[in-house]
């Protein structure tokens, strides 16, 4: 069975602090690693309520200095927001602090609003076409032999693993001739998410890094003791995204009863498609899902998210993804 990983975003719910996230984020990288998941990133948003792992590679110190097996990644760094020398040196002196254990996604979008962008000052006049060089400058910064003249210390010979992100086909067109692994964001915007994958396998030039192609698809669970309760948790993430599109950003919301029926079409149609890689219910409901997802899409791991208010029933939800993970892996084997 495919490796399970997840991307946590801190979630800073109604009633809650950026304090208490921070520990519930650590806890739940703790059970993770338990539980056998594969890898732990954190995700760069800024000026976001609802969520508190803007300075990413502090959080990832954070998560890393208090477990010992996981891989601990940036989900990613938005790289258009930072000069490539400073993410060279943070993620330099994470995978020395921690060797072995370190990822970095990179991605192309601010992972904000314009104005919150042009409030990071790395350059008013940023260019997002300017990613692909940014790439490479960073990959050149981390390399045994970089061309440049200016050193990352730490960071040259670090060696940390690159990931190209993306929700489009440029993402997916550039990890493909850089010979990157590739994580596609299908858990918010799946609707290219086919054509991505497509793209990236019949292009993949293998690289020193990577041999064949590695495709991460984001997929949202909200799983629960029973299908009803889980659909009830699902609505904290549901209002979470009808906030967001329509200019409302909030912290995560407490579930709310019949939450769907409230909506008009036009919201009720913006869930089912921004929503539609997801797997809500008790075990058996989504073992099936994730299994079909998995046949659908031939993904070679998933990135598992999963926006719960309280952290109890986030906990629970990630422990019974990993059951069913150990349920698939079993019947995959034939026991």
């Amino acid at each position: 069975m495919i490796p399970f990983s997840i991307l946590d975003l801190s979630p800073i719910a109604e009633g809650s602090t950026p304090s208490i996230s921070f520990r519930n984020t650590l806890d739940l990288a703790q059970h993770a690693e338990r539980w056998g998941y594969q890898r732990y990133w954190l995700a760069e948003h800024h000026g976001m309520p609802g969520i508190a792992s803007a300075a990413t590679a502090v959080v990832m110190a954070h998560v890393a200095g208090g477990t010992s097996t996981i891989r601990v990644g940036a989900g990613g760094i938005m790289l258009p927001n930072h000069a490539p020398l400073v993410i060279a040196e943070q993620f330099g002196t994470l995978e020395a602090l921690f060797p072995g254990r370190i990822d970095l996604g990179l991605g192309r979008a601010p992972g904000s609003d314009q104005t919150t962008a042009r409030a990071l000052r790395r350059n008013l006049d940023s260019d997002a076409d300017a990613f692909p060089q940014d790439v490479l400058e960073l990959q050149d910064y981390l390399s045994d032999t970089p061309r440049q003249r200016v050193l990352a210390v730490p960071g040259k010979g670090a060696k940390v693993p690159l990931w190209i992100l993306g929700s489009s086909t440029f993402g997916a067109q550039l990890a493909a001739h850089m010979g990157l692994p590739f994580a596609f964001a299908s858990h918010f915007a799946p609707q290219m998410m086919m054509q991505a994958i497509d793209l990236y396998r019949g292009n993949f030039q293998p690289s020193a890094q990577l041999a064949k192609p590695h495709v991460m698809l984001g997929f949202n669970v909200f799983a629960a003791d029973s299908d009803e309760e889980a659909h009830y948790r699902a609505t904290s993430m549901q209002q979470a995204f009808v906030n967001l599109r329509s200019g409302r950003p909030a912290r995560l919301p407490p579930p709310q009863a019949g939450y769907l029926q409230s909506l008009g079409p036009q919201e009720r149609a913006l869930i089912d498609s921004v929503l539609s890689c997801s797997a809500i219910g008790a075990a058996p409901t989504v073992q099936r899902q994730l299994q079909e997802f998995i046949a659908r899409t031939g993904a070679d791991e998933l990135m598992i998210t999963s926006q719960i208010h309280d952290h109890g029933q986030r906990l629970r939800s990630y422990e019974i993804t990993a059951e069913v993970r150990q349920a698939l892996t079993r019947a995959q084997a034939g026991l």
